[in-house]
């Protein structure tokens, strides 16, 4: 099984992915938790350029060429090689990200990302997609007066992260069965209690769902 959390900055899904991980480990199940960008070696090299405080600006076509690398080997020697063997994968961000902040956030070509996405990925797509939804503002409060260290996107202005939010929703409204919407600006335990629930509940009903796609 292939789950991944979205949410733009602020939204909590780091430390609820990592809460779910533990718990579906207490289920039984064979647990990967990744990232994106990231998750190998290089992968994880190419994400301290996208992430770091550049020198210089990075354009936009240059920022998705580099997430898409970086998602090829995460895929090749993490994604695949794991399912194969059974594992239940829950990832950090994947390719509704790359929709969110370089297609709806950055002006790139939707239809270009989702060609490429698609060649990065050989068609991968997660069976169940929790997109952690917060205001704004209150996320960016959030990363900006808290104990991480702010990277790259967490600068950038208000009007870019409202693009991204809504391109989120977009996504959502278009692959409802796929991707469902938490509203993150709960508190944590309220969230993980949801987060919980509707996993658990979409577990149930899984054996059912892939056989029909059989």
């Amino acid at each position: 099984m292939f789950i991944t959390l979205e949410g733009g900055e602020g939204s909590g899904k780091t430390t609820q992915a990592r809460r779910l991980c533990e718990r579906l480990s207490e289920q039984g199940l064979d647990v990967l938790h990744t990232r994106e960008p990231g998750g190998t070696l290089l992968a994880e090299r190419l994400r301290s350029l996208l992430l770091d405080h550049a020198v210089e600006s990075i354009a936009p076509e240059t920022e998705a060429y580099l997430i898409f690398a970086a998602r090829r080997q995460h895929v090749d020697h993490v994604i695949k090689p794991s399912l194969a063997r059974g594992m239940t994968i829950v990832c950090d961000r994947f390719s509704d990200s790359t929709m969110a902040y370089q297609g709806y956030g950055r002006g790139l070509d939707l239809r270009l990302l989702r060609a490429m996405n698609d060649w990065a990925t050989g068609k991968l797509t997660p069976q169940l997609t929790l997109l952690f939804d917060v205001p704004v503002a209150l996320g960016l409060r959030r990363r900006r007066g808290g104990a991480a260290t702010q990277n790259r996107l967490d600068r950038e202005t208000e009007r870019f992260h409202l693009k991204v939010r809504s391109g989120f929703h977009t996504l959502a409204r278009r692959e409802p069965r796929r991707i469902k919407v938490l509203d993150s600006s709960r508190p944590l335990e309220s969230v993980a209690q949801t987060v919980e629930e509707l996993v658990m509940n979409w577990l149930k009903a899984y054996p059912a769902s892939t056989s029909r796609h059989r």
